[in-house]
């Protein structure tokens, strides 16, 4: 099974924190929209249901956790 990686499973102690960022910062949501969609792409390819190249899939992979590591750096500074 495909695993998802949104904020709130990624992260369920901070669901509060990630709540607020999302009504009061709008670089955050930006952001999180950016994660979610790179995120929905990872999902796609190893559904099988989009066909990508590995180098793709990886190079969409590290994507995925700059900006989670990007995202978490704002919600520990919002705890």
């Amino acid at each position: 099974m495909i695993e998802s990686h949104d904020l709130f499973n990624e992260f369920p102690e901070h669901s509060e924190a990630i709540r607020k960022l999302t009504l009061a910062n709008d670089d955050f949501v930006k952001m999180m929209r950016d994660y979610d969609d790179v995120d929905h792409k990872i999902q796609r390819i190893e559904q099988r249901v989009e066909a990508a190249s590995l180098h793709y899939e990886e190079e969409l992979k590290r994507l995925r956790v700059s900006l989670k590591d990007r995202l978490y750096q704002l919600i520990l500074t919002a705890v």
